[in-house]
């Protein structure tokens, strides 16, 4: 579908292919994703409420929990609905403004997360390394400052990308063969020329990810130095079971990031649809495992759940009598 040469004043709306090749699966494929889509929604919408509830959580590492449950449940909604509209009713279209507003919610939050977990970090360190200053260093007030910077710094960085990409001509073909507006693929969609746009994106891109990823690195080799010394076994597992959970978002979130952009650039002679499931797993699997490993390697917000639960069931108890 060819559009005419016109300028972005009226711009004619994007076309989105689902997985391009596998379009006569799209109803089998959409169980995983909607099954995960529904799994987020309950996963981290149940650590909201459980953190804002007990009173015994409202401590700067759980804050933390809930900015990245808050961030995951905005990741999915700004991807997974329209995936599925596309998958169940064939609904393709998306104007030029909201692809461009999706793209925008995709990368300023995937921004925001690596912020946040990079916080997460610097809580652990301190918490671990120093803690006698602990509560003095990071106090509530503090830590929603922190989660404001984060929020504030992908913003900040992602409106001129933003500002590039829509400045852009498209007067190629509007068809996307991607299940959401992939921030390449649209780009190979731009008659003009997109070098700039493609150079601020990886030197965003290498000096966010580079830098956090670094300091991050830092945090949990100090933290490995300190737990090493410590006399009690038991001190030992619990410093390393607490970690552990963060580390294991840390890697999922980046690996699957850099797999998920590497197979973008550099398809290395991959079908078109493993790479665009690539990178629908990417966005949606992360957020709905988040909130489990946070319900099996860290105690606290186990039995906050349970708590939660109790106190439900106990209310509908007494209600019904």
């Amino acid at each position: 579908m060819s559009a005419p040469n016109r300028s972005n004043t009226n711009p004619l709306p994007f076309l989105l292919t689902g997985i391009p090749g596998l379009e006569d699966l799209h109803v089998w494929i959409s169980i995983p994703f909607c099954f995960t889509y529904i799994m987020t929604l309950l996963g981290n919408s149940t650590i909201l409420l459980t953190v804002r509830l007990d009173k015994s959580l409202h401590e700067p590492m759980y804050y933390f929990m809930s900015m990245l449950a808050a961030i995951d449940l905005i990741f999915s909604t700004a991807v997974v609905p329209k995936m599925l509209g596309v998958f169940w009713l064939d609904s393709r279209e998306i104007g030029f403004e909201a692809c461009f507003i999706q793209m925008f919610f995709i990368h300023t939050f995937t921004a925001v997360e690596s912020g946040v977990l990079l916080a997460m970090s610097f809580d652990r360190y301190t918490a671990i390394c120093n803690p006698l200053r602990y509560s003095a260093i990071l106090t509530s007030s503090r830590t929603i400052q922190i989660g404001l910077l984060c929020l504030a710094r992908g913003v900040g960085v992602m409106t001129p990308l933003m500002c590039l990409l829509t400045s852009l001509r498209y007067c190629k073909t509007r068809v996307i063969p991607h299940s959401y507006c992939e921030h390449m693929a649209v780009v190979e969609l731009a008659c003009a020329d997109p070098s700039a746009s493609d150079l601020y994106s990886l030197v965003v891109a290498t000096l966010l990810v580079g830098t956090d990823s670094v300091f991050i690195t830092f945090s949990y080799s100090m933290i490995l130095r300190s737990v090493m010394r410590l006399p009690s076994q038991e001190a030992h597992l619990k410093a390393l079971g607490t970690c552990g959970s963060h580390v294991s978002i840390i890697l999922m979130f980046y690996i699957g990031g850099l797999v998920s952009m590497y197979l973008q650039m550099f398809p290395f002679g991959l079908a078109p649809h493993v790479q665009v499931l690539v990178a629908d797993f990417y966005l949606t699997v992360p957020p709905m495992l988040n909130p489990l490993i946070y319900g099996i390697k860290t105690r606290q917000i186990r039995e906050g759940i349970f708590r939660l639960l109790g106190q439900l069931v106990g209310l509908t108890t007494s209600q019904a009598d």
